[in-house]
């Protein structure tokens, strides 16, 4: 039998290590280190989640890898002291935690940042703040502006995602005020929860739901529904032009941050890994579709990938990306492709979509716009209380508000990988309106499973309508129909038209989608 030699790796570890902020507040953390007497690269991990979240670091793999790991509490978080305020602190307490980690005698001086979703914000916004001693970043799923890609997209609220993280931010909230001896958070607790389990009712206004009152930032994201002196102060705290190290990025296609990770990294540059991945998920599952057995981030081997950077081991192509319908992994030179022929496929009557464009005098297509009665969400980039609503899911036909153009059945495979746009020409009877687009598969059994979408909201008086679909990499295979849904809502994905009224919605043309096809 085989004998495995495994190396012997001593560690001092402390939990609930005081680090002192400039202004005197004090975060904890847990650190681990190498207890060899040596000076090591160092692992930080910054979380306002609390101890739960945190477990899912591969500690022992670092260690194992001679790095020391400090993972921490963001103020007003978990052990840590202080307020929460979403993105404010985080780029000077992430300093102040560099300095605090570079004069402990276990460090050799360099530090290197991590993270996933709000983590990965909060190392980029270190970053931003330029502590001696950083030497790299990963940042995984993670947004690159505070307004667009995050709470907003195309100007409408990102609803459900943004209300399942708001109460999920009151429920933390009122567990930190409880371990500091607030009984009245205790009540906050029980309304957090059932927040967070519940569909928001669709006849109560944005800044009428009751998580504004377990999470008062709630009231000030929907009190500036336009990208305003509010957001921009927010922005300063990420600058991308003061981030020098190299950040190393990582997406998934129905990821609710795929627009900002693929910002980021055009801003940043670094590596960019993209698989079929939702948030919380990188299994090779994404709704309804399993990707098959390489899908996974573990066999795409991303944790050694992240390891390899944080290391300052580079290797591998620029670009990693994961061609769905395919369902295979391909390397890239560069990110968006530029041997990607944008191809515009055209809304015509009767339902019809195609390359040709619709003839002049075409008779436009009309539908109707309920705020009572919203096209449901099904699937796509987002985050909500039903974490199986997300990724790739079976597109239901039949809701009056939804008017769908499709393809003849195609006689050869098509790719679409890159950015994805649509230009409506449309009109409506309220005082404005929104106007969505979903890119739809059609397989030849006739389910039917979405791609990738995008909304934008526009004043009654504007007849163009520009659509961002965000991005995808996906193989419409031979026999397979491209098809493309057109609506005024997707609940709770994002808000109802805040007019509330209901409407008489005019697409004419012309009216097309575009898609970045290879050729073959």
């Amino acid at each position: 039998m085989g004998q495995i030699d495994v190396p012997v790796v001593p560690v001092t570890t402390v939990h609930g290590q005081p680090i002192e902020m400039r202004d005197g507040t004090v975060l904890r953390a847990s650190v681990h280190h190498p207890a060899d007497g040596q000076g090591h690269r160092t692992v930080l991990v910054r979380s306002p989640y609390g101890e739960p979240t945190l477990r899912s670091e591969p500690v022992t793999s670092y260690l194992q890898a001679g790095l020391a790991v400090v993972l921490q509490h963001c103020r007003g978080r978990g052990d840590s002291d202080g307020e929460f305020t979403p993105w404010v602190d985080e780029g000077r307490d992430g300093a102040d935690t560099v300095a605090w980690i570079r004069a402990q005698p276990w460090s050799n001086g360099e530090v290197v940042a991590i993270g996933m979703s709000y983590l990965a914000g909060c190392a980029l916004q270190l970053a931003a703040e330029r502590p001696e001693g950083l030497k790299a970043v990963v940042a995984t799923m993670t947004p690159h502006d505070f307004y667009d890609g995050l709470n907003y997209l195309g100007g409408a609220l990102a609803f459900g995602s943004a209300h399942q993280w708001a109460a999920l931010q009151g429920l933390l909230g009122a567990l930190h005020e409880a371990r500091s001896g607030d009984a009245a958070a205790f009540g906050r607790l029980g309304t957090a929860s059932q927040l967070m389990a519940g569909v928001p009712d669709v006849a109560v206004p944005p800044a009428d739901q009751p998580v504004g009152e377990v999470f008062p930032g709630w009231r000030e994201w929907v009190a500036h529904p336009e990208r305003d002196a509010y957001w921009a102060e927010l922005a300063e705290t990420l600058r991308h032009d003061r981030i020098e190290v190299p950040v190393m990025h990582t997406a998934g296609w129905f990821d609710i941050f795929l627009k900002g990770t693929l910002e980021n990294h055009r801003r940043l540059g670094g590596r960019l890994i993209v698989g079929p991945w939702t948030h919380l998920g990188r299994d090779g599952t994404a709704g309804d579709v399993n990707f098959g057995p390489r899908a996974s981030a573990q066999a795409a081997m991303l944790e050694a990938e992240h390891f390899g950077h944080l290391l300052g081991n580079e290797g591998g192509a620029p670009v990693k990306i994961f061609v769905m319908g395919r369902n295979e992994w391909r390397d890239e030179e560069e990110w968006p492709l530029k041997r990607a022929v944008p191809t515009d496929f055209h809304l015509r009557p009767g339902g019809v979509l195609s390359t040709e464009p619709a003839a002049d005098g075409a008779a436009p297509t009309v539908f109707p716009h309920d705020p009572a009665d919203p096209v449901p969400t099904l699937g796509g980039n987002l985050l909500l209380a039903d974490a199986r609503n997300v990724g790739a899911r079976i597109q239901e036909s039949g809701h009056p508000g939804v008017r769908a153009f499709t393809t003849e059945p195609l006689a050869e495979a098509l790719e679409v990988t890159g950015e994805v746009t649509a230009v409506l020409h449309g009109t409506t009877t309220a005082p404005g309106s929104d106007w969505t687009v979903k890119l739809v598969d059609v397989h030849p059994d006739g389910r039917a499973f979405n791609v990738a979408d995008g909304i934008v909201r526009a004043p009654s008086a504007a007849v163009r309508h520009e659509v961002d679909l965000i991005a995808t990499s996906h193989v419409f295979l031979p026999g397979h129909r491209i098809r493309v849904d057109v609506a005024a809502s997707n609940y709770p994905r994002f808000d109802v038209h805040p007019s509330r009224t209901a409407s008489t919605q005019t697409l004419g043309h012309p009216s097309a989608i575009t898609l970045p096809v290879i050729p073959a």
